[in-house]
């Protein structure tokens, strides 16, 4: 017997609860296969395609494009074929004729399309089997030509379909009777919203009340009792300002006009970003230094680097490769830096592994790839890896797995075309190095006054970690590495 199985939001892991729809895949009636990938949906820090673990045809979806969705919530419905024991359509008269036998028949359905068992690289669709229902088989074209309305289960989203402009009243006299609902979840929804289900006209099958027609029941009772708060405070209003013509629009708080001010919602990678910075603020008491470097050793050395021939050429390496080799350099010296706080434990937990993060700033918001075994890289391996996760980045491809794990951050804002900031943490890490742009300045090289490549560099680190001479120290190597690249041999 055919069945109907509902496809939820998988766990995208890393913490995530929430995804917005992007780009629906598949359209209601499509047949797609296992593990077809049917939505493209945008986490806080990548833009994942989603298959689906069943095979079938498509009978709902749920959301629109730019609707975010909790984990667990439905994606969309597919209708499965009849289990492996029906030999045709003869045999579904029989099958349905007899109860035991469509009973087997629907256990054995719900272990052979159970899905493909499979999982997103770095995510998981191995979450519970979906919740499924059985259908007659009378119905099951019906179920898919009727689709998003009839065969869909409860969720707790929109589902997708055409709209209908006005509630759909039940005609003739109100049966005291029991009424046929789709589910108690949507019982429960009417009742908490004083929604007499008796005098709605289910628009399912046989007249069956669905989700989706009890929310346009609640919409139509808010819009009729805002319409009448608002006839009712009209008069309130003119007697209280009898004398007053137009006043000007008010301010709202903060000094922002209410009229034509724009909101954006904080969601997505710019919600996300939120949230963390505002928990850095909150929870990391930072401090602050910074000193100038002369970057001109530091950039001979790097055109020599790129300029090699023969056996000795590789790939061209950035400055961006050479600063995360110092860094990996320095946090062996200075491993307080390469730490984290539980706040629980009330301990300091210092990590064995350097996972440097670099900040990359993309068309979708600032988000941090991480190289992992950042300490057990060359600036060669370092360079190519920064590369790859850019690339990725820009185009919205990189897993939570990439942007996730970072024990220390360096942060290029010389990019910008600026020389200094104070950047805030990278929560749960302990220390973040600001590097600004590098350009010609005067300077005393050798006793005497020249042009030469000054840079900026700047340490913000949390001060549970260490005190101020740990993370002056730290500074202070990373800018003689600068200053005098030959140093690194010294770890190399």
């Amino acid at each position: 017997m055919a069945q109907v199985l509902e496809f939820k939001l998988p766990d995208l892991g890393e913490g995530l609860t929430e995804a917005e729809i992007v780009r629906w895949l598949v359209e209601v009636g499509d047949v797609v296969a296992i593990d077809q990938p049917v939505v493209e949906v945008e986490t806080a820090k990548a833009m994942v395609e989603v298959p689906c673990p069943y095979g079938g045809v498509v009978t709902a979806r749920f959301g629109e494009e730019g609707t975010e969705l909790p984990v667990g919530a439905p994606l969309l419905t597919v209708a499965v074929g009849a289990p492996e024991g029906a030999s045709g359509p003869a045999a579904s008269p029989a099958s349905s004729s007899s109860p035991s036998s469509s009973g087997k028949g629907s256990g054995s359905g719900a272990e052979s399309s159970g899905g493909s068992g499979n999982v997103l690289v770095g995510y998981g669709t191995g979450a519970p089997a979906a919740r499924r229902r059985r259908i007659r088989p009378d119905r099951l074209d019906r179920a898919v030509a009727e689709a998003p309305v009839s065969g869909a289960p409860v969720v707790e989203a929109q589902v997708v379909e055409a709209p209908v402009a006005e509630v759909l009243v039940a005609e003739g006299p109100v049966s005291d009777g029991p009424v046929p609902v789709v589910s108690p979840l949507v019982r429960r929804l009417a009742r908490q919203h004083g929604i007499d289900l008796r005098r709605l006209a289910g628009s399912g099958p046989d007249g069956l009340i669905l989700r989706a027609d009890v929310d346009r029941a609640i919409r139509t009772a808010e819009e009729t009792a805002a319409a009448t708060a608002r006839a009712a405070q009209a008069p309130a209003r003119s007697r209280a300002k009898p004398s007053t013509p137009s006043a000007p629009v008010a301010a709202a708080p903060n000094g922002v006009a209410a009229a034509g001010a724009e909101r954006i919602p904080l969601r997505g990678v710019r919600g996300a970003v939120a949230d963390k910075l505002s928990r850095s603020r909150t929870e990391i008491p930072d401090a602050t230094c910074w000193v100038d470097a002369d970057a001109t050793e530091l950039m001979a050395v790097r055109a020599a680097m790129n300029a090699a021939t023969g056996p000795s050429a590789g790939p061209k390496v950035s400055v961006l490769a050479l600063l995360a080799r110092i860094c990996t350099a320095a946090l062996a010296r200075f491993p307080e830096l390469n730490a984290t706080v539980d706040t629980e434990a009330r301990e300091i937990v210092r990590l064995p592994g350097v996972h440097l993060g670099f900040a990359a700033q993309t068309e979708r918001g600032l988000v941090v790839p991480v190289v992992r075994d950042a300490h057990t890289r060359n600036a060669e391996s370092i360079g190519a890896e920064i590369a790859r996760l850019t690339e990725l980045a820009r185009t919205g491809k990189l897993s939570p797995a990439q942007l996730t794990g970072g024990t220390f951050t360096l942060n290029n804002y010389g990019v910008f075309g600026v020389d200094g900031s104070t950047p805030i943490i990278n929560h749960p890490e302990a220390a973040m190095l600001g590097v600004g742009r590098i350009m010609p300045k005067p300077w005393v090289h050798q006793g005497e006054l020249a042009v030469r490549q000054v840079v900026q560099l700047s340490l913000t680190f949390d001060h549970r970690v260490c005190d101020g001479g740990t993370a002056g120290g730290f500074l202070r190597y990373v800018a003689d590495c600068v200053e005098q690249p030959a140093v690194l041999l010294r770890t190399l």
